[in-house]
């Protein structure tokens, strides 16, 4: 009998740690969409209005802001292209004053057509996919509800060649996973310090092992197969044909903690015949501001070509 009670309690005991694991399982956080904040503050500045519509994708309400430029007054009649921003991880209200001023100027300078500017609200840590869980649809919202209603609401040229989507860190991950999973919507995409660019969520330069585990679990499920599904190293793959007629930049600084996976990423494109400029500035790390000024001119050569079959329609 004491031969056979070790092993029996062992087993009582690897039964409760199971148990156990599978009760925690079943407590892994998803998202309420109806507790989901789709709507942030206003953030007040110069050309810059906060909106909120109805999206059925979310089922909720979604906020965003639009910079419009000065000839937006006072060309009552015209129609403009429109820049899609994707911000990083935390929300990127801070950021919007820096880069409202930055359009504003370029746009006045002539380095940038006039164009409007749609902020969109990708919830902080949201990172641009639909979660695995179906709990929280980031790209619906986007592509099937952002992008309609702006088309129906604001003066647009809306079709290919009036859109140009670009973000910064989690915003240029979500710009490269949109605008490459949707190359019949936009005429340009810009990667900027972007991440996560890796193949695999096993590391993340950017985020320490508790946030990266927290991100894994609730937006993909805790599923390497679904994450290597929505990365655009997978799509890519699968779409490379379709990219061709896309104007594609992805720069980044060689102090960034996601170079690494950026380069890969950069060679990989090479690889499989994608065309796309490929900028690294010295120096720079994880900072949008110094990253865009650091690039001056080539920063707004990209916006420029993208936009370029949107401004010959307009003098036909």
């Amino acid at each position: 009998m004491q031969f056979l009670a070790k092993p029996l309690t062992v087993l009582l005991g690897a039964v409760v740690i199971l148990a156990n694991a599978a009760a925690s399982e079943k407590r892994l956080p998803t998202s309420d969409p109806a507790k989901t904040d789709w709507v942030t503050r206003a953030i007040p500045e110069p050309r810059v209005s906060h909106h909120v519509f109805s999206s059925a994708s979310a089922g909720a309400r979604v906020s965003y802001h639009l910079f419009v430029p000065a000839a937006h007054e006072r060309e009552g009649q015209r129609r403009f292209p429109v820049l899609y921003w994707m911000h990083g991880s935390g929300g990127g209200l801070a950021g919007i004053p820096q880069l409202a001023a930055l359009f504003d100027q370029a746009i006045e300078s002539g380095r940038l057509p006039p164009c409007l500017v749609v902020l969109v609200n990708g919830l902080p840590d949201g990172m641009y996919v639909d979660w695995k869980d179906g709990s929280v649809k980031v790209e619906s919202v986007i592509i099937r509800d952002l992008i309609p209603h702006i088309d129906a609401t604001h003066r647009t040229i809306a079709e290919r060649s009036g859109r140009v989507i670009e973000g910064f860190s989690m915003g240029g991950y979500g710009a490269a996973r949109l605008g490459f999973s949707h190359p019949h919507l936009f005429a340009g995409v810009s990667l900027l310090g972007a991440g996560p660019m890796q193949p695999d969520f096993s590391r993340a330069p950017r985020a320490g092992p508790k946030q990266r585990d927290e991100i894994f679990r609730r937006v993909y499920g805790g599923d390497p197969a679904f994450f290597f599904e929505k990365s655009p190293w997978s799509i890519v793959e699968r779409r490379r044909d379709e990219l061709n007629g896309l104007v594609i930049r992805q720069a980044i600084g060689d102090r960034d903690e996601t170079f690494e996976n950026n380069r890969a990423f950069h060679e990989r494109m090479q690889s499989l015949g994608v065309a796309h400029k490929w900028s690294v500035i010295p120096g720079v790390g994880h900072d949008p501001m110094r990253l865009i000024r650091a690039l001056g001119d080539d920063f707004w050569a990209f916006h420029r070509a993208a936009f370029a079959r949107a401004a010959e329609k307009r003098s036909e």
